[in-house]
């Protein structure tokens, strides 16, 4: 068995103590906490909504860095720091998962959380999707 295989998006800022993505020999990868964040690590956005979409377009971007699309991922956790927030911007929520993600909807998990690592994140999201194995050589 070989050993996994750390994914790291081209032209992002190096991970410091932590990796974005870790696939598995059978093709399980593991998406660390995204946030809303750029590759350059740079918040462009303050507000919910701005660093939910680009949340989600970190997560993809691992996902497809180890070979997969968003109808892969099988998973997400969800941490927001403001329930509030979350309820009150629902439609908006909706229109920019399916924007990013498309129609896949795998299991969902939301917490709330008292406060994140970086001090301008609203919210992390993690993910956990099954790369299919491409033909054996």
């Amino acid at each position: 068995m070989s050993a996994n295989t750390v994914i790291h998006p081209k032209g992002w800022a190096p991970a410091k103590g932590y990796a974005n993505g870790i696939l598995s020999p059978e093709g399980i990868l593991y998406v660390g906490g995204q946030i809303g964040w750029n590759a350059n690590q740079i918040f462009e956005h303050h507000d919910f909504i701005g660093q939910m979409e680009q949340t989600l377009r970190n997560v993809l971007d691992v996902v497809e860095a180890a070979g997969g699309q968003a109808a892969d991922i099988t998973r997400l956790t969800w941490f927001v720091t403001s329930k509030k927030t979350y309820l009150a911007h629902q439609r908006e929520i909706g229109e920019v998962y399916r924007k990013v993600m498309g129609r896949n909807f795998p299991a969902m998990s939301m917490l709330v959380v008292a406060d994140l690592i970086e001090d301008q994140a609203l919210l992390e999201i993690e993910a956990t999707a099954h790369i299919a194995k491409g033909p054996t050589p």
